[in-house]
């Protein structure tokens, strides 16, 4: 649902920490924000700061299950 609203939104930079490998739609499983069918596309620059967003994102989730 981000990217699509990113894409509707027309946002014209994207700049991610770290990647979904599961589930992103920003370039890992699927890429909505640069899908040539669509009338906008998103410049991309993801892993900035790759391994203290990974650890956040972990310790939040982490900390959810319990």
């Amino acid at each position: 649902m981000c990217a699509g609203a990113i894409v509707l939104s027309r946002v014209p930079r994207l700049v991610l920490g770290a990647w979904d490998p599961k589930a992103g739609a920003c370039g890992s499983v699927f890429d909505v924000v640069r899908e040539p069918r669509l009338n906008h596309w998103v410049e991309v620059t993801g892993g900035v700061r790759e391994t203290e967003c990974a650890a956040l994102l972990r310790e939040f989730f982490e900390a959810h299950r319990k």
